[in-house]
């Protein structure tokens, strides 16, 4: 999505708007961009000077978005938004889930936040499974005037048995959307990508709301 398409899909009154988003995750950010356009101005946590390792410690992905949220609110007293994803595999129970950046590491595979560990990881565990039905959950939450609100994205989709293509990042490899016709995530474009990811779902609603804050 280009500038100029995110302003013909979040039109907002007056100038560009800027947000913070709590992250250092430099594909994060350059995700998030894209799907806005130009309608806002997404800085990160390196822009206002925040450098600590944010706390993660809920057992939900609402509760670790509200987390990383709320600390950048109240430690810098500005409005923000922090998301968390899960990848929810059927044969594995739903997991990794809130655990899908560490779940590698938890396994033996490598170091936390290791993307090629992690998919190793899910490739192995479900080798030999009957189903390999799995979705992306994304869930934002935004702190802002002092309230809290929540969007989530969801994409259903399927583990391929083996790694495809070079683009994305994460488990964009091996995760193939159901609007896809069989693709990854990784084979897609970003423009593609956003129009049917988890992340771009999630953002999209968080922008309908903002702008519809915006206008009023």
């Amino acid at each position: 999505m280009t500038g100029e398409e995110g302003n013909k899909e979040f039109p907002l009154k007056g100038v560009r708007r800027s947000i913070i988003m709590a992250t250092n995750n430099a594909h994060k950010l350059e995700e998030i961009r894209q799907i806005l356009g130009s309608a806002f101005t997404v800085k990160g946590l390196s822009d206002i000077g925040c450098t600590e390792d944010i706390p993660e410690t809920a057992d939900t992905l609402e509760g670790n978005a509200l987390q990383k949220a709320r600390y950048v609110h109240e430690h810098y007293g500005v409005d923000c938004f922090a998301d968390d994803t899960g990848l929810e595999v059927d044969a594995l129970g739903g997991a990794p889930g809130v655990y899908t950046a560490r779940f590698g590491a938890m396994n033996g595979y490598g170091e936390s936040h290791d993307a090629d560990a992690n998919i190793r990881c899910l490739l192995d565990k479900i080798e030999k499974a009957e189903t390999r039905k799995a979705r992306f959950r994304t869930v934002i939450a935004l702190v802002q005037d002092g309230k809290e609100r929540l969007f989530e994205g969801i994409v259903e989709g399927e583990i391929l048995p083996q790694r495809a293509g070079e683009g994305g990042f994460g488990y964009d490899p091996v995760f193939a959307p159901t609007e896809a016709g069989g693709l990854a995530f990784a084979q897609m474009s970003a423009e593609a990508k956003n129009s049917i990811s988890h992340r771009g779902r999630a953002t999209k609603k968080l922008a309908e709301y903002l702008v519809a804050q915006s206008n009023n």
